[in-house]
């Protein structure tokens, strides 16, 4: 159990760190509106992320039940999503721009649009179902429970992460645009994250 969650701690850490719009966001909020704008709109996409937990713990679980080859076919299918992913990666710009007239916002607002960000991206729903699944540590057991661990874990290194972004904004944006190689790290730690994590949720 505990190197399951430390390797899922690791993999959510590099995905976190990893350009997206999420992220970009709160660097963005962070730099135009300071530090506690960047966190606001951090808390609010992490909230989002105890509805997406909860749809997969549940709706996952059920199928693990009735089914084992069919949740194996879902990891398969998991699988083949993030080497798509890091397809799209591969193929996407190595510049990482970042907004300099983001609107003034009050904290309430930003962390409504933060939750609403989340919830409204059928993308994070497909990302949690091609990423939890992979790093269960007892099929047998509560995997409903298992689930919520994997939740609740990923919420708190992802705020952590974007909470050091939101402090950190000033320093971080000068790098990424000072440091003409960052874009091309940052890439090519995505795609190995996605291929990682690909690789694990198939292996036996």
């Amino acid at each position: 159990m505990i190197e399951t969650l430390i390797s899922f701690s690791v993999a959510t850490l590099a995905l976190a760190i990893s350009p997206g719009p999420d992220n970009i966001y709160v660097l963005t909020q962070s730099l135009v509106n300071g530090t506690k704008s960047g966190i606001a709109t951090t808390a609010g996409l992490i909230s989002g992320c105890i509805v997406h937990t909860t749809l997969l713990a549940f709706g996952v679980s059920a199928i693990i039940t009735a089914s084992e080859e069919i949740f194996y076919g879902i990891k398969v299918l998991g699988a083949c999503y993030l080497l798509y992913l890091a397809y799209k990666v591969y193929k996407s710009d190595e510049h990482i721009s970042i907004a300099e007239n983001a609107p003034k916002k009050t904290y309430t607002q930003l962390f409504k649009t933060g939750v609403v960000m989340n919830l409204l991206n059928p993308k994070v729903m497909i990302f949690f179902l091609a990423f939890f699944p992979g790093f269960l540590w007892d099929k047998e057991g509560n995997t409903v429970l298992q689930f919520y661990i994997l939740g609740i874990t990923f919420m708190i290194v992802s705020f952590i992460t974007f909470s050091t972004i939101a402090f950190a904004a000033g320093r971080i944006s000068s790098l990424i645009l000072e440091w003409k190689s960052m874009g091309v790290v940052l890439k090519w730690l995505q795609i190995l994250v996605f291929v990682g994590i690909a690789v694990f949720i198939v292996l036996p």
